[in-house]
Parts: C-alpha cells; structure tokens; sequence
C-alpha cells in the first residue's frame, strides 16, 4: 500500500493557506498601505482614485510597499506544520487576497507550496472568489487554513478546516460548516502588546508639566496642581496615542533593528490597524481633558508636530533632533499654561540647550548601536559630529543655569540662592556621564528613561532637589 493509501480521512488532500493572520501574524495590505502613505503623506488623493478602480486595482498599486518576505512576521507553528505535511508529500497552496506580485515571494521563500492563489488587479480573490478558485483547482476537494470571518465563505465549500488564530466564536462556526483538521489556537496576548506599545514608562517624561509650577514655589496653588495634573494626564494620553502611531508607521524600519523589532506591531503580537484605532481614541481623549485643563492648544500643537515629525520631518537631517527637542520643550510650555506659571525665558533657554543634548544622545545611539540600519538620512561617519553638538549643547545648558543663578531673578525668588549653585554642578555631571555612557555604547535608545532606573541619576536628582529645598526655605 502506498504512503497516500495509507493516510486517512481530509490529511491526504490538498492545503490551502492564507496568508494574513494565518501564515504571518500581521496584514500583507495594511503594512502596504501604511508603507505608502509614510513615504507619500499626501498621497490619499491617489489612494482614493485607485480605490474607486477596485480593491484589486488599489492592492496592485500598493505592491511594491509590501515588506520584503525575508522580514515578516511568520507563525512558526503554522510554518513547521506545513514543512511536514509536505515531507508527507502533501499538496500545498498559499491562497491569498494580497496581489500576486506580493503573494507569489513569499511563497518562494517558504519554500513549502506547489500552488499560489492570489488577487490580480482585477479580481479580489477573498471569500466566494477564493473558494470558486480553489473548487475549479482542485474538484476533488480541499482543506482550507484561515482565521477570519471571510474565509467562512472558503469553508462552506471546503472538505475540513484548520483554524489560525481566531477567537472561540469563530471556530464555533467553522465547525458548525466543516469538520476542522486542526486548530492552532491564537497564543497573542494583545491586552499586554497593547499595553507594551502604548509605553508606559515614556510618561515619566510628562512630569516636566509640574516644572513651572515648582520652580515658581506654587506649593499651596491647589488649582494650579490641579490643572497641572490634568495637563499631565493629557500629555500621558497624547503621547500613548502617538507611539501608536510612530510604531505603525515605522513597521518596517523597526524589522530591521536588533531590538525594535520585538516591539508590538512589528512582531505581529498587535494589529496595526487596532492600534491606529486605539490611537484615535487616544488623542480624542487627551484633547477633551486638555481642553478642561486650558491648554488644548498646546495639545493639538504636540500632536500634530509628532504626527508630521512621524511621517517626514524624522527623514529631515538634523531638524529630526530639533523637533524631538521642541517635543520636551512643549510639556514644560504646555505646564506653565496649565498651573497658571508660565515657564520664565530662563527656563526655557535652559531647557532648550538641555534637551537637544539628549535628543543628540538618542539619535547618537541609534546610528551607533545599528550602524547596519543606519536610517533618518544619517551616515556612521555624522556621529562624531552629532556627539561635539550634544556636548557642546549640556555645557551650553549649565552655563544658561549657571547665569541664572547670579541674575536678580533668582536673588528675587530664592531665599538662599547661593545653594543654586549646585544645580548646575549637578546638570553639567549628569550630562557628561550620560555622554560617556553613549559614546562607551552603553546609554540605552532614550536618556531619560535610562534615568529613572539608574542609581546615578537618582542620586544626582536628589542632590538637585536638596539644593531647591535649601535655596527655597531657608
């Protein structure tokens, strides 16, 4: 008796499999999409004439911003599966309704499928499409591996299921229409990738909102620590809501970053599309408790300089580091607005010499610590260069602190001023290790951070806040 006598039941006829959400943990199309438009930010206009041809027509277009196969996320179970069904001597076919050109690589690099079914330009090969396909390839019948509503349609015609990936719901009615093969259940937590990609630990960079209110003694301004709390909790939700969408956006870079590429979407453990639909939500929310706070305006102004810095300004040399700057300079705006403590020009001249150095550090550690992915327009040899600015910028930052603490404005405000003098001291310290750190290759992506969790920092931020305390009350 032969090896395919042998085998029993739906194993001996032919596989068919799709490709987003059951081969790969992402979507072909979407990642294309959002391929274009971060290359093309004005390109809706276009995207809306070709989608009016059809959604064949609009992915045909779309193709050549699809990932490179080498890069994709793939299920490795689903993919070791399929390595063994074909050393059975099993017919395999990926069936997609992502366009051929797209589709037809990716099955020649897993190397695994004899047949590939995919959209055209004219046809959108999904649903009953698929099914009559693979019906007129294969009369004598098929299994079909999916993991979404449409692929019901494939079912209904199909010999047995294999389920990838989808929620309990689902495979009820997969097997309420076919007999299931296999079920390879989803494994993702995306309450926790939701949670890792909104980056929790970035909002210890909004309690620079409490700035101004702090260094104008505030203390008792209770409508002050009000409103600045409400500006924090804005800023928190702004700034989730834009990681969401620099990451969906950045899909591609962080593939090729040896630790970015275990970030959320680029791993395939959350969907780009309900992190974009988080993100809406997000910024809506931020805008509603900025307006209750009074600095709506601000808010509208962070987002939308992060959303243009997400889709061009970040490829502009030099201007990049800039507008991060700005970014951190804008929450301690935005918390002199709240609290009603305008940040003084003293403060703001510190603050801008401050964190350009670290935003110099931040882009300093990516091209050193990838230099095989250098991106953003930068070249290995510009590091050097960015790290005398950097540094020129801390020592820049602690003369501007320094000067201010001889001026009259301080000798105003502080009962003791000569215990200001630490505070420079301390700035122009912290900066100099961090500068070490970066150039020993040792300072992570971001500085700040880095800093919560260092013992260095911690002490050198005691130090500072001892030297306020003393200036301020005694």
């Amino acid at each position: 008796m032969s090896a395919e006598e042998e085998r029993s039941g739906t194993a001996a006829l032919p596989l068919a499999v799709d490709l987003d959400g059951t081969l790969i943990r992402s979507d072909a199309f979407v990642e294309s999409l959002l391929s274009y438009l971060a290359t093309h930010p004005l390109g809706v206009i276009s995207l809306a004439r070709w989608m009016l041809k059809g959604r064949a027509f609009l992915k045909a277009k779309l193709a050549p911003y699809a990932p490179p196969p080498a890069e994709l996320p793939y299920d490795e179970r689903v993919v070791a599966w399929l390595r063994e069904e074909k050393a059975k001597g099993r017919h395999i076919a990926l069936a997609s309704a992502t366009d051929r050109s797209v589709v037809a690589p990716i099955a020649a690099h897993v190397g695994v499928f004899d047949d590939v079914f995919a959209s055209d330009g004219v046809v959108n090969l999904k649903a009953e499409r698929k099914a009559d396909a693979l019906v007129a390839a294969y009369p004598q019948g098929f299994v079909y591996a999916g993991n979404e509503l449409p692929d019901l349609k494939v079912w209904e015609r199909a010999k047995a299921a294999v389920v990838v990936n989808a929620d309990q719901a689902l495979e009820a009615r997969a097997r309420a229409i076919a007999p299931v093969e296999r079920v390879f259940p989803d494994e993702r937590n995306v309450r926790r990738a939701l949670e890792q990609a909104l980056r929790p630990r970035q909002w210890v960079k909004n309690i620079l909102v409490f700035i101004p209110l702090i260094a104008a003694q505030g203390w008792a301004d209770a409508a002050g620590w009000g409103d600045a709390l409400l500006a924090f909790f804005a800023l928190c939700c702004a700034a989730s809501s834009v990681y969401l969408f620099n990451d969906a956006f950045d899909i591609p870079a962080d593939r090729r970053h040896p630790r970015k590429r275990n970030r959320p979407f680029a791993s395939g453990a959350l969907s780009p599309v309900r992190g974009l639909v988080v993100s809406a939500a997000l910024a809506c929310a931020g805008l509603l408790v900025g307006w209750v706070a009074g600095v709506i305006w601000y808010l509208l102004l962070y987002i939308a300089l992060s959303g243009i810095y997400t889709v061009w300004l970040k490829r502009l040399v030099v201007i990049d580091i800039f507008v991060l700057a700005s970014l951190y300079g804008l929450r301690v705006m935005l918390g002199g607005q709240a609290s009603d403590h305008p940040a003084s020009s003293w403060m703001l001249a510190f603050c801008g010499f401050f964190f350009l150095s670290l935003a110099l550090v931040k882009r300093v550690t990516e091209i050193e610590g990838a230099p095989e992915n250098i991106r953003r327009g930068y070249q290995l040899a510009d590091a050097p260069v960015l790290k005398g600015m950097g540094i020129g910028s801390a020592f820049a930052a602690s003369l501007v602190l320094a000067l201010y603490v001889q001026s009259d404005a301080a000798t105003q405000t502080y009962m003791s001023p000569m215990w200001l003098w630490l505070l420079p001291a301390a700035v122009i310290f912290w900066l100099c290790r961090v500068w070490l750190l970066t150039g020993r290759g040792e300072m992570p992506d971001d500085p700040v951070v880095h800093a919560v969790s260092d013992r260095i920092s911690l002490i050198v931020a005691l130090v500072g806040a001892f030297a306020y305390a003393m200036a301020a009350l005694t």
